[in-house]
């Protein structure tokens, strides 16, 4: 992963067995990658990510995130699914959800994990009594596509052709008035529209026979049906034209290293039993950064001059020098650092690093 590119984090998620991987691929250019299985049993196991040169942004990264197919219910474990759900909100700037069939009542319980999601991230480290948080989720959650495979309706409402937007916006229509059963039905509806600002909807045709299906991989763009080409193609490009860079809470871009430094503190939060911070996170991988670059900038600086023959009481000025340029670095690129915590560990660094420089040195001077 470049450390420098925008990563534009695509994520699929869905039901096992409704053809997620075969998605992923096409949006790679790819006839495989992601092991797309031909049985019951779900093929990807927890989160698999790829990463290709992006199609039409300069200097970007797609990243394409396949996450493990969620209801199975061999593995038992409900909090396993909602997680997996989670990591794939908080890693992605376009989140695809992938269902068969129609768009009903039915379809959009099973995307209950998108009602649990206040419960499972926090976007602040602390929010007024009167906030809900909604603005802030939508601020910084990916946009929302809902894939559906093998589609066999006419999309047709009261007499007259509608879009597939128009499809999944008249799939999110709240109903009316007050009951336990109203509110069960609106919830998953009201989520939806509360936490992703973008929506968009992609229908798919079946893709070929019962028996061709079985080997996607295989099979060539001639004996896939032309409908369910023409729309393959039509939400791929939708995805690489529309699909942002990811950001964080601040605004942030991120960079291959932080997407890194991002999955391993959200996973570190999840394994001790917390709940994922986004302000939290965003100061933390802010602050590291600006450490570790300040300090690259100090070591630069330098080796330039170490070379050079002087006095003692010169190197002495120059590394003060170096070590006040560095600071001004840091305090450019830092985040919230109120207690001074990351500018006392860059000063450890800075300790650590002049060790080992008059180490090597010496042992030249030796030499």
């Amino acid at each position: 992963m470049g450390s420098m590119s925008g990563m534009v984090a695509v994520s699929v998620v869905g039901l096992y067995r409704t053809g997620k991987s075969y998605l992923m691929n096409r949006l790679a250019g790819q006839q495989s990658g992601f092991a797309l299985g031909s049985t019951i049993e779900s093929k990807t196991k927890g989160i698999w990510m790829w990463c290709v040169p992006h199609a039409n942004k300069k200097g970007h990264t797609l990243v394409l995130l396949d996450t493990e197919g969620l209801g199975d219910v061999a593995k038992g474990d409900e909090k396993h699914d909602t997680w997996i759900f989670c990591l794939a909100v908080l890693f992605s700037s376009t989140l695809v959800y992938n269902s068969l069939g129609v768009i009903d009542n039915m379809a959009l319980e099973k995307l209950h994990y998108v009602t649990e999601l206040t419960e499972n991230i926090c976007v602040k480290a602390e929010v007024g009594q009167d906030e809900d948080g909604s603005a802030d989720f939508m601020r910084v959650f990916p946009s929302f596509v809902w894939a559906v495979c093998n589609f066999t309706l006419q999309l047709i409402k009261e007499d007259k052709p509608i879009t597939s937007d128009e499809y999944l916006g008249s799939a999110l229509e709240l109903k009316q008035g007050y009951s336990r059963q109203i509110d069960r039905f609106n919830l998953p509806r009201r989520c939806l529209c509360k936490f992703f600002a973008v929506r968009k909807c992609f229908v798919f045709p079946r893709p070929a026979s019962t028996q061709n299906m079985r080997r996607m991989e295989e099979l060539t763009e001639k004996e896939l049906d032309s409908e369910f080409l023409e729309q393959a193609n039509t939400f791929c490009h939708y995805v690489y034209n529309n699909a942002e860079p990811k950001i964080v809470n601040g605004g942030r871009t991120i960079t291959g290293t932080a997407l890194g430094n991002l999955a391993e503190v959200y996973i570190e939060a999840i394994s001790n039993g917390k709940v994922p911070c986004l302000e939290n996170t965003v100061v933390s991988l802010a602050n590291v950064r600006a450490v570790e670059q300040a300090l690259q900038f100090y070591m630069t600086e330098m080796l330039s001059i170490a070379q050079l023959p002087m006095r003692p009481e010169e190197l002495s000025d120059i590394h003060k020098i170096a070590e006040k340029k560095a600071i001004e670095v840091f305090i450019t690129m830092t985040f919230n650092d109120n207690d001074q915590i990351y500018q006392k560990e860059l000063m450890v660094q800075y300790l650590l690093t002049n060790k080992i420089m008059d180490r090597q040195e010496n042992s030249d001077r030796q030499i």
